[in-house]
């Protein structure tokens, strides 16, 4: 029987050693492991694969393209406050949706854009 055990998003860094310390410092994921030109990491059940593009399109320049994650979690009223303590810059607020999310939106350094969600 089929089962997804997890997933990981790919993400193309200009920068690899300021992407990393913006996504652990800023965004608080822990580092799994490094291998020449990438780096593994998790915010609790969402992983990430940082790889080292130098000279690559930032993010930035793809304008709606860079959005590449929805994050569906818990206590993000929490999240959002510890975000908004360290600086984190927001594509959009905390808000309750008519969707029936209550959510948020970050950018990185680079321009990646995430969605976090919680069900109201």
């Amino acid at each position: 029987m089929f089962k997804v055990t997890k997933t990981q998003h790919v993400l193309a860094v200009n920068d690899l050693a300021a992407s990393e310390k913006f996504y652990v410092g800023m965004l608080g994921f822990e580092v799994n492991f490094r291998v020449e030109g990438w780096c593994f990491l998790n915010l609790d059940n969402f992983y990430l694969m940082l790889g080292h593009c130098a000279g690559d399109l930032l993010a930035s320049e793809t304008n709606n393209h860079s959005y590449f994650a929805y994050v569906n979690c818990e206590g993000i009223d929490d999240l959002y406050e510890t975000y908004r303590s360290r600086g984190v810059q927001f594509t959009q607020p905390l808000a309750n949706k008519p969707w029936g999310q209550r959510e948020f939106g970050v950018v990185t350094p680079e321009g990646h854009r995430i969605m976090f969600g919680q069900t109201i």
